[in-house]
């Protein structure tokens, strides 16, 4: 299984960016499939995560209402479209998937088995 994640940058507060993660070696509408994040010097944390079948979709209070999670089950992708961004927006985010998870731990880190490498996101003017 492998996971690329791709679409980081830099953008200045208020821009939008989207972020794609590439699923390949595995049936990818099997998975729960979620980006995480991580500032310097802070731990990684839950960022949205979305349902097999997409319909369902979950979001941290920090993000709910600007970034938007979606995926693609024909081209096996998924996508974080980010607007309104902040410089506390500014983090290292990971695509994750997991094929066993339930509902109460699609938060938790711990839960994953697949990652991707991670993308720079920096927001700064």
């Amino acid at each position: 299984v492998q996971l690329q994640a791709s679409g980081g940058g830099l953008v200045q507060p208020g821009g939008s960016l989207r972020l794609s993660c590439a699923a390949s070696g595995l049936t990818f509408s099997s998975y729960v499939m979620a980006w995480f994040r991580q500032a310097p010097g802070k731990e990684q944390e839950f960022v949205a995560a979305l349902s097999r079948g997409g319909g369902t979709t979950y979001y941290a209070d920090s993000v709910k209402g600007r970034f938007t999670i979606s995926r693609d089950n024909a081209k096996n992708t998924v996508h974080l479209r980010m607007n309104s961004l902040r410089p506390e927006d500014t983090a290292v985010y990971y695509c994750a998937g997991d094929r066993s998870l339930i509902t109460s731990s699609i938060r938790d880190r711990g839960q994953y088995d697949y990652w991707g490498q991670g993308t720079q996101v920096t927001v700064s003017s």
